[in-house]
């Protein structure tokens, strides 16, 4: 078996080997680190849509309050005087809408019967007691509550206050109703996020009556979800399928690509009062920096994967061939002039030689000069 012809190229093929291992090794920890980035940011994302859903709802309930304490308002609502509540508030409400994205105002007596919608006054009488659990048990247990649900106005964050008259006694309740699309908005341009609010389409037909019909049209249909509110509508058609919120029971990522820019997407199920749930956030943003950069990782590590192993085998090549094969061969061929009886020339440079092949130099010192020996008695 020759050296040169097996020997060598298991080197090669050991360091071909063992840097490929690594380079894999380190690939595979590049994106688990990349993985965990992603993850992270995910969960950055599910705190920032959640804490901002439960201080909007704390904001419209800290708002109702403030109403459902004003003597006033006690006073009038006592007196059963719709015209008197809605003179009194009426611009106090038009002022939170235009700058607080309060778009609902309402005034209910027990069980659920609304009395008063500052949003919406012609309308009133009607019993909330099947659309508005929330409302029901408010009134039922005296005690403030909030939650999302779908209103004749549509979805909203929803705060409910008892409401007292000037002696204690309850008369009713009180809410205010926050918009979804001031609250997204916000959240765009504080933290570059695009927002969708998908609300299942039965209870939007069945209870949101005051709605515009042509939200609740084809365009905006996703499966049984309609997508009733959104901070950029292409994207997020594009981003968000009818199969990934077939099932959302708990929060759901994804990683999508729009305009070949990767778009990490959140997926957050929104319950009503009774845990129910009546629609789903998505939330996206861009993932395309952190998937460029694990892209530029990789071509990295197989470039100095390359030069690794050129220069490695190279080196070792050069070792190999000046070290040990040619100070071999060379003493090969005066073993063999030896043996053939032929001259032997003199290994000028032997002390260049590795001190390992100091014995067979020795020897083959001392077998020319018995050989020169010989020749000169013969």
């Amino acid at each position: 078996m020759k050296f040169t012809s097996y020997g060598m190229p298991a080197i090669f093929a050991a360091i071909f080997l063992t840097i490929a291992g690594a380079g894999f090794a380190t690939s595979q920890l590049f994106s688990g680190l990349t993985d965990s980035v992603e993850q992270s940011r995910f969960g950055l994302m599910q705190q920032i849509v959640q804490t901002a859903l439960a201080d909007a709802g704390s904001k419209a309930l800290a708002r109702a309050e403030f109403v459902a304490d004003l003597p006033q308002v006690k006073t009038l609502f006592a007196a059963g005087d719709r015209d008197g509540l809605l003179a009194e508030l009426g611009g106090v409400f038009a002022n939170q809408k235009a700058r607080h994205g309060i778009a609902q105002g309402q005034f209910h007596v027990a069980p659920a019967i609304s009395f008063l919608r500052l949003n919406d006054p012609a309308k009133f009488g009607d019993d909330l007691s099947k659309s508005r659990p929330l409302v029901v048990a408010a009134n039922r247990d005296h005690l403030s509550m909030k939650g999302v649900a779908v209103a004749r106005s549509g979805p909203a964050i929803f705060s409910i206050t008892p409401v007292d008259d000037a002696a204690g006694n309850p008369i009713g309740t009180f809410e205010f109703g926050l918009d979804f699309a001031p609250m997204m908005t916000a959240l765009k341009n504080a933290y570059g996020m695009d927002l969708a609010l998908f609300i299942d389409e039965k209870p939007l037909v069945e209870f949101a009556t005051g709605v515009d019909p042509e939200r609740l049209g084809d365009q905006n249909r996703v499966g049984r979800y309609i997508r009733f509110e959104s901070t950029n509508t292409d994207l997020m058609a594009a981003l968000v399928t009818p199969q990934d919120l077939a099932v959302v029971n708990e929060p759901k990522t994804l990683v999508r690509d729009f305009n070949g820019l990767a778009q990490g997407i959140i997926l957050l199920p929104i319950a009503n009062a009774s845990g129910t749930i009546i629609g789903v956030v998505a939330a996206a943003t861009d993932f395309s920096g952190s998937r460029a950069q694990a892209s530029q990782a990789l071509i990295w590590q197989a470039l100095i994967g390359v030069i690794a192993i050129i220069a490695l085998s190279g080196f070792v090549a050069v070792v190999l061939r000046g070290y040990l094969l040619r100070p071999l061969n060379l003493i090969s061929n005066r073993f063999d002039a030896l043996a053939t009886g032929g001259a032997v020339a003199p290994l000028d440079d032997a002390e260049k030689f590795p001190i390992e092949l100091a014995p067979m130099v020795t020897v083959l010192d001392n077998l020319t000069a018995h050989s020169s020996a010989k020749g000169a008695k013969a």
